[in-house]
């Protein structure tokens, strides 16, 4: 397959992605010239395309404001044209598979319209539960609903914000579990403070992160916050950096997966909301290596 990977940073993603089956052709895109995806594509030989969004975007930032420009401005539409002529006059074609891999820009109606159901994107959290958001608040949303349990999930971008069909989810992440690890190599103190984080939502009928934030206080907020950033550093390397590179070298690159319309099949069944979960795949044999 040719899969374009869309970075903005470390290309972390990508990394893992390509680590699991170096075997097909890759590209690179990246809105930031000279990131640390441009240097790692550099290492694998793949190809490097960048272009600088900011010049596109310069007047539309003035008439809106930084952060508000809206997401099908014509100025966001003249970029991704450009950088979509790029990409398949030096690839000579269009391609199988897009992953966003750390990229920071929405893609505009017209990318969408021209690439689905070919565009993928991982979120630390259940996006079917409606667990939105950046950084550590997806695991705060979770935690404020009464959930045990965290997951990754890979989902095929639509034109909503992280509101596309689920193609899988990691195997989930005990979160207290999680926490007794981690205290372990932290200060302690974790598990408790969250039963107290816990308490307090129940007393005062919180389940969600807005009513959680308006009532809390600073210390409640910080504790969370803490909690929430250690569970997502986890949850980065035991959902995200997994299920990635399983979606697109296990299902799709196998021709395991149909997409019609906005219903996801492998192997010929249609999938329930959530996707295929890792659950259903026999855990790894362990390496002997890492055992005698």
């Amino acid at each position: 397959m040719t899969i374009v990977c869309f970075v903005s940073g470390s290309g972390t993603n990508y990394r893992k992605i390509v680590q699991r089956d170096p075997d097909h052709d890759y590209v690179v895109f990246t809105n930031r010239p000279g990131c640390e995806g441009v240097q790692t594509a550099g290492e694998y030989g793949h190809i490097a395309i960048e272009l600088s969004h900011l010049p596109y975007l310069q007047d539309a930032r003035a008439r809106h404001g930084p952060g508000r420009i809206p997401r099908n401005c014509q100025e966001r539409l003249k970029y991704e044209q450009d950088a979509w002529g790029l990409i398949e006059d030096r690839t000579g074609r269009t391609p199988d598979l897009v992953c966003l891999a750390g990229y920071d820009q929405w893609f505009t109606d017209w990318t969408i319209d021209r690439y689905y159901p070919r565009i993928l994107n991982v979120h630390p959290g259940d996006t079917t539960r409606g667990y939105a958001g950046l950084h550590w608040v997806p695991t705060a949303r979770a935690i404020l609903a009464g959930e045990r349990e965290i997951r990754s999930t890979v989902f095929i971008v639509d034109k909503g914000e992280d509101t596309g069909p689920v193609l899988a989810q990691s195997r989930p992440l005990d979160i207290m579990l999680t926490l007794r690890g981690l205290e372990s190599e932290r200060d302690g103190g974790l598990v408790g403070e969250l039963e107290g984080i816990v308490a307090f939502a129940r007393r005062h009928s919180v389940a969600s992160y807005a009513a959680f934030d308006s009532l809390a206080n600073a210390e409640q907020k910080a504790g969370l916050k803490r909690i929430c950033e250690g569970l997502q550093e986890v949850l980065k390397r035991e959902g995200d950096w997994k299920v990635y590179p399983f979606a697109v070298h296990a299902l799709i690159a196998r021709g395991r997966v149909e997409v019609v319309g906005r219903a996801v099949y492998v192997d010929g069944s249609q999938m329930p909301d959530y996707g295929y979960r890792m659950d259903r795949e026999p855990l790894p044999e362990p390496d002997p290596g890492l055992t005698a």
